[in-house]
């Protein structure tokens, strides 16, 4: 089942409307940037996130799930912790750090 808009668009307000948080539709999902950097997506309308570090200490307990078959798995940011804007713009912000530089497309 696709991801909904109304979803996606429910999420990046929680966001605070941080600008440096955009999406890419891809195949009925979404993914989700930070300042270039991929940090997690938006699968079957469920919030999940890379596994750095920093993640896994803002989210004890939180469970690994796979957003497609075949995908590594995520850690799923529940419902409850998607109403708290604050917990979201700190987990962007500790996550950040971690994450890889985006990779630029070759010329050619």
């Amino acid at each position: 089942m696709p991801s909904s808009e109304k979803f996606r668009d429910h999420v990046l307000q929680q966001f605070k409307g941080e600008l440096r948080v955009t999406t890419r539709k891809m195949m009925g999902e979404y993914i989700l940037y930070a300042d270039g950097k991929i940090f997690g997506g938006i699968y079957d309308d469920r919030l999940l996130v890379k596994p750095v570090a920093a993640a896994m200490a803002m989210l004890p307990g939180a469970k690994k799930q796979l957003p497609y078959d075949g995908a590594k798995p995520m850690l799923r940011v529940t419902n409850e912790q998607i109403e708290d804007s604050g917990l979201l713009v700190h987990l962007l912000d500790a996550m950040l750090p971690e994450l890889p530089a985006p990779v630029k497309a070759k010329k050619k």
